[in-house]
């Protein structure tokens, strides 16, 4: 066996060069870009318009809304879905931080739910019992690429006559059974920024196919779209918005959005070969476990945003994961254990007073202290030390690929040597972001 890197031994990953993470950046999007500039349209509406429509119509969904990001996004989901004071929505608790929060602006609070084990998406065996009358509305987060149970929620929302708001910001073009996430609920929100698998800019993007929800959406945050209101009551109130946020996608964001539309399917492909190719090649492997649907199940990864492996550490006799990502970054992968913290465990949802209401601004509102659930998120708390980050390969070029799945092999085949010098794992794993090259 090889001498692993850490010890002195050679890195199993040769190849220096970034150009397998970097994205295909064409003249066609340095031109509309320039289009923008030198007509000086930053601040218009009607190339974001152009394309919210083709976003939309990829998604086969009647209405777009084009935002500033993807937090504002799903600020105008949850106005547009009608979340407002005393309210409860249901969300995972891993998750970033935009899934949820924006709901205390409105007077709302977060009941945080369970995640699946393997999916990390939120467990639908753990929604229903925290469903109360002031529930409105259940987030769906399409964590790590990964769809949720879609099958399983839908039901729930319906028997309860609740909302479902998709959060589809790590999952652009994944499939659920075939079918687009982003397009089985109320309305769907996505960031855009300049992170993610479709990427803009910053900028994010609404989906919905219900009028009131689009046109609730553009009073809250969109003010110079209040011609297109034409719902009688909400047009009488309209001229300002509702929320006294000014949320308009810039249009640079916009006319890249349009070239991003014709490329991102076949971009979305080779991404898609690469990553399983990669966890192809480390099928059978001790300790490690690709996160992504069965083969044959109709579900897909999309763009395979904030890629992540399981850790089974008991197969590799309790190593850490901090010592294996430390054996993995010595032969040259960029790596690092954990993901999103559980956001429960955060002070902002437990202690502070946002808005100076003389109580923690999470029960603010609450007839019931909803903090009392948190103690029911077992997976969600022990998710740290059971995930990796994996390579985010934007190309299919196997001689490289091959050399990054040797660097798994080659820690794996001689963990032994790493158990001596292992001092276990931190207590502060993850991050409250999650942030990809």
């Amino acid at each position: 066996m090889s001498k692993l890197a850490l010890f002195g031994g050679e890195p199993a990953v040769k190849n220096k060069s970034d150009d397998i993470f970097k994205r295909n950046i064409t003249k066609e999007m340095e031109d509309a870009v320039l289009k923008v500039l030198h007509e000086w349209k930053m601040s218009s509406i009607d190339i974001t318009k152009e394309f919210e429509t083709a976003f939309a119509d990829w998604h086969q969904m009647k209405y777009g809304l084009g935002c500033n990001n993807g937090t504002s996004a799903l600020h105008c989901a949850m106005f547009g879905a009608g979340i407002g004071e005393g309210d409860e929505i249901i969300c995972q608790s891993t998750t970033y931080w935009a899934s949820c929060l924006p709901a205390f602006s409105l007077g709302a609070t977060v009941v945080f739910a369970d995640i699946d084990p393997e999916t990390l998406c939120i467990n639908p065996d753990d929604i229903e019992h925290r469903i109360t009358s002031r529930t409105k509305a259940i987030i769906v987060v399409h964590y790590a690429g990964y769809p949720a149970d879609m099958d399983r929620i839908m039901p729930i929302a319906k028997k309860y006559n609740i909302k479902i708001i998709e959060d589809v910001s790590h999952a652009h073009g994944a499939l659920y059974k075939g079918k687009l996430v982003g397009t089985f609920g109320d309305v769907s929100a996505f960031s855009l920024m300049s992170g993610k698998s479709f990427a803009v800019g910053e900028a994010g993007i609404m989906l919905t196919n219900n009028r009131e929800i689009y046109e609730r959406a553009i009073l809250f945050g969109h003010y110079e779209r209040h011609s297109e209101i034409e719902n009688p009551e909400l047009k009488n109130l309209s001229g300002l918005p509702w929320g006294g946020y000014k949320y308009r996608m810039h249009q640079m964001s916009s006319a890249i959005g349009l070239v991003q539309i014709k490329q991102f399917q076949t971009d979305m492909v080779e991404i898609d070969k690469a990553m399983n190719y990669f966890w192809d090649l480390l099928e059978g492997y001790p300790g490690i476990r690709p996160h992504r649907p069965p083969k044959d199940s109709g579900c897909t990864k999309g763009g395979w945003y904030a890629s992540l492996g399981r850790y089974i550490k008991e197969e590799l006799e309790g190593l850490s994961i901090s010592r294996f990502c430390e054996a993995l970054r010595a032969e040259g992968v960029g790596t690092y254990p954990g993901c999103n913290k559980a956001l429960h465990t955060h002070p902002l949802f437990q202690t502070v007073d946002v808005y100076r209401h003389g109580k923690p601004t999470r029960i603010a509102f609450s007839e019931v202290d909803v903090r009392k659930n948190d103690k029911q998120l077992p997976v969600a708390e022990s998710l740290q030390k059971k995930v990796f980050a994996v390579p985010w390969f934007k190309h299919f070029w196997p001689e490289i690929i091959n050399q990054y799945a040797d660097a798994f092999k080659k820690v794996i085949e001689n963990y032994k040597e790493l158990l001596p010098g292992d001092t276990g794992d931190p207590e502060d794993l993850g991050g409250w972001f999650t942030s990809r090259r």
